[in-house]
């Protein structure tokens, strides 16, 4: 008998316990870093069958054993671990053997995967919300609920008097951040928005109000760099544009996403996530309604929906040619505490139908 076909994905094993905060695509490989509530960073290679080599990267409570655990590879289980003193919000790359992790404890750390190896960078004055590396400047970005930005020179992480580059006072606590080449795009709360040129830090390029008018959930800037993608509670996604000028403003807009219609009223969710495909620069949103939805957004359309998963959808990721789709599955207590699916990471084949822009079809001319 055949096996009926997997339509959210290959489901990873060992995932998280709870709370997916985050998950990454390397730049470089299929390589995947995913960060949790659970105090858990896992580090995953995907082979052209899906065929997985973990690092797991976990802190336990004081009172349980701390230790460090390696597993084999082929036989996709656990192969290291890494501690850290609080749930783990962000992480990201920095290449294929290290990369760098937010966490509760306040703590900044870059982690060596093939050597086992932390090293801290510094703290904030509160939990460190998100994080990001500017390859265009070698520096480590993080946003925390302190309401700054700081940058890192992960070069000097033997202290931090050595390795903080700058911190940069924000007008409320950072909830998301996102970069694309010198031009970095923070959103905290009160639907703030500031633009900073990383060239000159000393005071945003530009200061903006959220069109949206609930909290922002995500932001991502576009793959070509003329602008940015904004999500809210309040299942809206804008489309914005770092040109000023009127006609670049003219271009901006909002829809709707990720709402039903339910006995006669619309059930609203948080967008949560939202990826840009690498190739074809149209982008894909997660939501707790538990589906992921592509979007063409020159040409203002949906493009494809994908089969609802257990789950909200809390963190998307596009490998780096676009040929694979990472989705964390995992409740957000948006509605909270009630029983839910278990956590999990789907990773799916993504075909050209679902993320390539349909071309526009112009009416004859009348003869």
């Amino acid at each position: 008998m055949t096996a009926a076909p997997q339509v959210t994905g290959r489901e990873i094993s060992n995932p998280p316990s709870d709370g997916i905060s985050n998950l990454r695509f390397s730049n470089h490989s299929d390589h995947l870093l995913v960060s949790s509530w659970d105090k858990v960073i896992l580090f995953r290679f995907l082979v052209p069958q899906l065929c997985l080599n973990t690092v797991h990267l976990s802190v336990f409570d004081a009172s349980v054993l701390q230790s460090v655990r390696l597993y084999d590879a082929s036989a996709n289980v656990l192969r290291g671990e890494f501690m850290h003193g609080g749930a783990v919000l962000d992480c990201c790359f920095h290449d294929d053997s290290s990369g760098f992790s937010a966490s509760v404890d306040n703590a900044v750390r870059r982690l060596v995967f093939n050597y086992g190896r932390e090293d801290i960078l510094g703290k904030h004055d509160a939990p460190v919300r998100c994080i990001e590396y500017s390859y265009a400047t070698g520096q480590v970005i993080t946003g925390s609920w302190d309401k700054t930005l700081k940058c890192w020179d992960p070069r000097g992480a033997s202290g931090q008097e050595r390795s903080l580059v700058g911190t940069y006072t924000q007008p409320e606590r950072v909830y998301s951040l996102s970069l694309v080449g010198n031009r970095l795009v923070v959103a905290t709360a009160g639907r703030h928005v500031n633009v900073y040129d990383l060239r000159n830090m000393s005071q945003p390029e530009q200061r903006r109000e959220s069109s949206l008018k609930y909290q922002t959930r995500c932001v991502r800037c576009y793959p070509n760099g003329t602008g940015y993608a904004l999500s809210s509670v309040e299942g809206r996604v804008a489309m914005e544009f770092f040109d000023l000028s009127e006609a670049g403003q003219s271009k901006k807009y909002a829809f709707k996403c990720h709402r039903k219609s339910e006995a006669g009223r619309d059930i609203v969710y948080p967008v949560n996530a939202i990826a840009f495909h690498p190739i074809y620069a149209t982008f894909a949103t997660g939501g707790c309604d538990g589906y992921v939805n592509v979007w063409d957004g020159n040409n203002k359309k949906r493009l494809y929906q994908y089969p609802k998963y257990p789950s909200s959808v809390s963190a998307l990721s596009f490998n780096r040619d676009g040929r694979l789709l990472a989705v964390a599955s995992s409740y957000t207590f948006e509605e909270g505490e009630k029983p839910h699916e278990p956590d999990s990471i789907f990773v799916r084949s993504v075909n050209e139908v679902e993320v390539k822009p349909k071309p526009k079809v112009y009416p004859n001319p009348a003869t």
